[in-house]
């Protein structure tokens, strides 16, 4: 079922995002460079795309932040939660010896989580909550050795139903593939775990089978099992797909925003739109007759396909999306021109309407083909040089275009080879033409 296209930040609202980049000491790094906030931008892009947000604006704003455009996103927590992270993944085994503390930390973890939950909890009570389970979470990490199975040698990620829970699945270089079986050799048979972490809390701490404790886990792929819903293993697998933030991301301003165009705007817009059509149509009838009445059923058939070729690529309408839409019923009627003008040109030379008809086309595809290569062109320029509303002008633009030259050469040629079979529509008068040959008058 088809729905309505999705509409832009400037005719729907939605969300912006102000995101600051923070130096990282720890990496090298002590301060924001251009080339650092190119990468930042880089990685937020990415980030928005395998959340499905569409017509998305990511833009490097001073020297240190990024502003982020959601629109028809007007609680953005999910996008938030997951550009603010900079999802450093590690893998670890655990200690010997730690067995009986681990299952204390864990069940001290499950308590603490019990008590945030509360809705009495008073903000100096929940401070001290959130203080206990930092110092539980450092307290965990500290049961497992690193051994630099990190997340910079992964390969590819996704999120993954093995037939009973939802998880990540997890494919490492070669590099990644050798420690991990290193790592869960470790622990094969011995029940301890292999403790996954993200952001340095435990994701989940899957024993290994003893049957790997001689070469461990093999082939360079892993499944993070726990409890997860489609909606987190499909979020922590976007963060390690899409990489690493080189910096930290802090989220300095969140605000929901109104339309900047409005209701009255887009009204007023689609007026205009209707007006503009409802002059070709009358001029296309007017200066070409039959021909024109043909070129205005195509083109109410052509704009019910455009419409609903957008719905099927989720395109997000802007105003200057809109613009494009426009401007390709422009291209369309511009087709028509070229295709009748050839006909007329064809019957006043004295052949009959079906030879006119033939010639007509053919003479005027290569017009057709060449003028739309050259807008399709310039789309794809727009397309990949421009940002944000550029973006979709191009779509538009370019879907239109496609779509007007497919109606053009096929369902205006079907209508008219069967209009001209009906004895009341071969007058050459109602073509426009006002003097043939004799023999075009008497014969088909």
């Amino acid at each position: 079922m088809l729905r309505p296209p999705k509409l832009g930040l400037d005719l729907q609202g939605g969300s912006v995002l102000t995101l600051q980049a923070k130096p990282n000491p720890a990496q090298g790094i002590n301060q924001i460079t251009p080339t650092i906030l190119r990468e930042v931008r880089s990685v937020v892009e990415r980030r928005l795309n395998g959340l499905g947000v569409a017509e998305i604006v990511v833009q490097t704003s001073g020297t240190d932040r990024v502003v982020v455009q959601l629109p028809g996103v007007n609680s953005p927590d999910q996008a938030e939660k997951v550009l603010g992270k900079t999802a450093q993944l590690e893998f670890r085994p655990q200690k010997q010896g730690t067995e009986g503390e681990f299952r204390t930390r864990l069940q001290e973890r499950q308590v603490l989580q019990l008590e945030l939950l509360d809705p009495q909890l008073t903000p100096e009570k929940k401070a001290e909550v959130e203080s206990k389970i930092e110092q539980n979470k450092k307290a965990i990490l500290d049961l497992f050795a690193p051994i630099g199975l990190t997340g910079d040698l992964l390969v590819n990620a996704g999120a993954t139903n093995d037939g009973q829970q939802w998880g990540v699945t997890l494919r490492f270089n070669q590099k990644g593939g050798e420690l991990f079986a290193q790592a869960s050799a470790q622990v094969a048979g011995t029940g301890r775990s292999l403790g996954a972490f993200l952001d340095g809390e435990l994701v989940t701490a899957p024993t290994v089978d003893a049957r790997f404790a001689d070469g461990g886990i093999t082939g360079g792929t892993a499944f993070i099992s726990g409890s997860f819903s489609v909606e987190s293993a499909t979020n922590l697998a976007i963060q390690l797909r899409a990489g690493s933030l080189p910096v930290p991301l802090e989220v300095i301003e969140n605000r929901s925003v109104g339309a900047t165009l409005g209701a009255d705007s887009i009204r007023q817009s689609i007026w205009a739109g209707v007006g503009g059509i409802i002059l070709v149509i009358a001029f296309m009838v007017f200066y070409y007759r039959l021909l024109g009445v043909v070129a205005s059923v195509v083109l109410g058939i052509y704009g019910v396909f455009t419409i609903g070729m957008f719905s099927l690529l989720g395109v997000v309408l802007t105003l200057p999306g809109i613009a494009g839409f426009i401007l390709s019923l422009g291209t369309a009627v511009d087709a028509n021109v070229l295709i009748f003008e050839r006909l007329k040109e064809e019957l006043r030379s004295g052949k009959t309407l079906y030879r006119a008809v033939e010639a007509g086309f053919d003479r005027a595809w290569s017009s057709i083909l060449d003028g739309n290569i050259t807008t399709l062109i310039s789309c794809a320029a727009l397309f990949f040089l421009g940002v944000g509303i550029v973006k979709g002008f191009a779509v538009t633009l370019a879907v239109g275009v496609v779509l007007s030259m497919i109606t053009a050469i096929s369902l205006t040629r079907s209508l008219l080879l069967v209009m001209i079979t009906i004895p009341q529509c071969r007058q050459p008068q109602y073509y426009g033409v006002e003097t043939i040959a004799t023999r075009t008058q008497a014969s088909l």
